[in-house]
């Protein structure tokens, strides 16, 4: 497979750009870094400098990539034994420094998927097969174990860990150096080293032009929810017609989330909140 350079891509001569590589318009290539064989950089990605873009990784435009991130690696998982994956990163993506995300498995669905318009902070980590949905942003130095499925508009503070398969539902934000273990609602508030469920992340739903009666209609889901068994609450809620209308638009996003296929148990509210 012959290389495909477009003419108007600038390549530092120190770089190394492996026979088969697709390197599309505009795209910006610093010295040193190495891209590999079955890479694709779409229209007006730029790589700094020292960064490694390996395995069947496609990038998507003008994403732009810092020094000495590696992209595209076999995943860290003792059950790969070398399957053709992927790694899959979307549009206008900022991937900073020794930032790190892995190729997916075979057994996980064989894709690794970044959405657009995130923010991946200084050496943060996102495992195989993991989903990461659009306007994200993953602070420094937080890992995102294999088959989490992070939604649109989510934040995770930095020196955070995410449990593998955990869900985190959109617009939800992780406070720093927290622990999640469990599956996390559509805007939700998460803190503290063995994470809680805090409350609601109003301050995200304000900044989002969120209208006031669909928040109203969220406080009152969330406090319903907190007074039994977390899953039967949302079965009763949704039978009873809860998120029904324009209103509750965001409740029915939660129910629908709590309902939906996932193994794993969810935070819930602690006492007195």
């Amino acid at each position: 497979m012959s290389t495909l350079i477009d003419p108007t891509a600038k390549i530092h001569p120190s770089c190394v750009i492996e026979e088969g590589a697709r390197i599309g318009a505009d795209c910006q290539i610093g010295p040193f870094c190495h891209v590999g064989p079955d890479v694709t950089l779409k229209r007006g990605v730029e790589l700094k400098s020292h960064v490694v873009i390996a395995g069947q990784t496609e990038i998507g435009e003008e994403t732009t990539v810092f020094p000495f991130a590696s992209l595209g690696q076999i995943p860290q998982d003792l059950k790969f034994k070398g399957e053709k994956t992927q790694l899959v990163i979307g549009a206008r993506n900022r991937i900073r420094e020794y930032v790190t995300m892995n190729s997916g498995t075979e057994g996980g669905g064989g894709v690794t998927r970044i959405g657009d318009d995130g923010l991946f902070m200084s050496s943060c980590h996102i495992a195989h097969d993991a989903i990461i949905g659009n306007r994200v942003v993953i602070v420094n130095s937080v890992a995102v174990a294999g088959h989490c499925v992070v939604e649109d508009d989510v934040i995770i503070g930095g020196l955070s860990g995410i449990h593998q398969w955990v869900r985190i539902g959109r617009g939800a934000i992780i406070g720093a150096l927290s622990m999640v273990t469990s599956d996390v609602i559509p805007h939700a508030l998460v803190a503290g080293p063995r994470a809680g469920l805090e409350g609601l992340n109003l301050v995200g739903l304000k900044r989002r032009g969120t209208p006031r009666e669909q928040i109203h209609a969220l406080r009152h889901l969330f406090t319903a929810l907190s007074e039994g068994n977390f899953r039967d609450s949302a079965r009763k809620l949704s039978e009873e017609g809860v998120g029904a209308g324009e209103d509750g638009a965001l409740a029915k996003e939660v129910l629908d989330f709590i309902l939906g296929p996932s193994d794993r148990s969810f935070l819930t509210p602690h006492k007195g909140h």
